[in-house]
């Protein structure tokens, strides 16, 4: 989850949801940042959060017994491992992007245990496996990623309201054209991106969210049964050029 804190409790947006978003801006870029597999490529990016961790006693809460953001979990192969496993069934293009994906979010990890070191070398050969299927290089694989990191920046610097105030600006992530991308919010609360990557010069994205009234929860049933209950509710993003 990411969770955020507002005046009425939390705001909880799911990691599947965030990826819906990331594959929203994926769907309304220009055509020269595309890359081979389009359609692929936003199935990989919408899905690239799935399979999250089964919540079993309090996983999903803080010591405290607040709703955990997902930073503040400590980092398990379990999903990864889930991921990979589902993504054999779609195509080599996902199952790519996806374990790239993996080595980026675990890479820093390799030493922590033997496990660690096992998962991403396996990664490490199903990358290479894949590349000589598709009859890609590694440099227009590392570019077809670049859409799926971008798409991940952006949208968790929305989920997470990290826009700065004051129409100061924020770095994205390099995109798959090399160059660095920056967004900031206007005073009529429009977003900027600059250099403008998408096709239109207006565009509206929205991500599913609910709210917490209740700060602490006793275990991950009582967390899981208020979310059940929760309405649902949606935050909108308009993008402009201008």
């Amino acid at each position: 989850m990411i969770v955020n804190t507002v005046p009425e409790g939390w705001e909880v947006i799911y990691q599947q949801a965030h990826g819906i978003l990331a594959a929203q801006l994926a769907y309304s870029l220009k055509p020269e940042l595309h890359c081979p597999h389009w359609v692929e490529t936003i199935v990989a990016i919408a899905n690239h959060d799935n399979r999250q961790k089964h919540w079993r006693g309090k996983d999903g809460l803080t010591p405290a017994g607040a709703p955990a953001d997902f930073t503040l979990l400590p980092a398990t192969l379990e999903q990864a491992k889930e991921l990979m496993h589902a993504v054999r069934f779609e195509s080599r293009w996902v199952t790519l992007l996806t374990s790239m994906h993996m080595s980026f979010l675990y890479e820093s990890q390799r030493d922590r245990s033997k496990a660690n070191e096992l998962f991403l070398d396996e990664q490490l050969a199903i990358q290479k496996s894949c590349r000589q299927s598709l009859h890609i290089s590694k440099e227009e694989a590392e570019k077809a990623y670049a859409v799926l990191q971008w798409c991940d920046s952006l949208s968790l610097i929305l989920c997470r309201n990290e826009l700065p105030a004051a129409e100061r600006v924020l770095e994205i992530a390099s995109g798959p054209d090399g160059k660095t991308y920056f967004a900031n919010q206007l005073v009529n609360q429009a977003v900027h991106v600059t250099p403008w990557p998408f096709v239109k010069d207006e565009l509206e994205v929205q991500v599913e969210y609910r709210v917490l009234r209740k700060l602490q929860f006793n275990d991950d049933a009582e967390l899981i049964e208020a979310l059940h209950l929760a309405e649902v509710r949606y935050k909108n993003w308009i993008f402009s050029s201008k």
